[in-house]
């Protein structure tokens, strides 16, 4: 019988590649159908290999599931950008490839990303998801998130709807 090594660790710039095509998997599978497709495509070009070693390089958080030896996850996180929410911390992003998915590794790496929010003082967290992504609106629900805010974004032609979850300390 094997075993294989599940951690989660932060990411180097030496992982900036395999991030790249976990971003590209995961968002094509997040997002084909919601998102219109030439949009969906732009968005994902713009994050290409370069993109991530340029956040990874400037100190973002960017937490890795690794799987073995190959990278399974992401989570991007750091202070929260709307001033108008009253919540210290955010999770910009959290994708895993689509196989994955669904066998509580997103719940891990969430944990890990409020864990390390938490220890340097950002303790209230908010998480934002397209309303249309409903996978995403059940996990976060699942987890303990509550609805505190609505918004918009428009991508190209098309306006949809996203949904702020929060967490107090």
């Amino acid at each position: 019988m094997s075993t294989t090594l599940i951690e989660i660790r932060r990411a180097k710039s030496c992982d900036a590649e395999a991030v790249a095509e976990t971003h590209d998997e995961a968002w094509r599978s997040a997002y084909q159908g919601i998102i219109p497709g030439a949009e969906l495509e732009k968005l994902i070009s713009r994050r290409g290999p370069a993109w991530w070693d340029n956040a990874i390089a400037k100190g973002s958080r960017v937490a890795l599931l690794c799987f073995g030896d190959r990278i399974a996850g992401y989570a991007n996180y750091g202070r929260n950008r709307a001033r108008s929410l009253f919540y210290d911390g955010e999770i910009y992003e959290l994708y895993l490839r689509p196989e994955f998915q669904g066998l509580g590794f997103g719940r891990r790496l969430f944990t890990a990303a409020r864990r390390d929010l938490a220890q340097s003082g950002l303790r209230s967290l908010v998480v934002w998801a397209l309303s249309d992504n409903d996978p995403a609106v059940e996990f976060y629900r699942a987890l303990g998130g509550r609805a505190v805010a609505r918004s918009s974004e428009r991508f190209g032609t098309k306006n949809l709807d996203k949904i702020a979850f929060g967490w107090q300390a």
